[in-house]
């Protein structure tokens, strides 16, 4: 049996459902005491980073 490619809309959800789990995983909130400590590099730690500073000025 061929393999069928997949119309133009199934791929694209395919490409969105893709993102949007790589999305997920990047977003989700470490807790304290958690065996995967947050890097200081992560982007998600420099967003909250600029966030706080901003709070704190305003």
């Amino acid at each position: 049996m061929a393999v069928t490619r997949l119309k133009r809309k199934d791929r694209r959800n395919k490409t969105f459902a893709k993102q949007e789990v790589k999305h997920l995983k990047l977003a989700t909130n470490l807790e304290l005491g958690s065996r995967s400590k947050q890097s200081a590099k992560d982007q998600l730690a420099k967003n909250n980073a600029v966030l706080a500073k901003l709070t704190a000025q305003a």
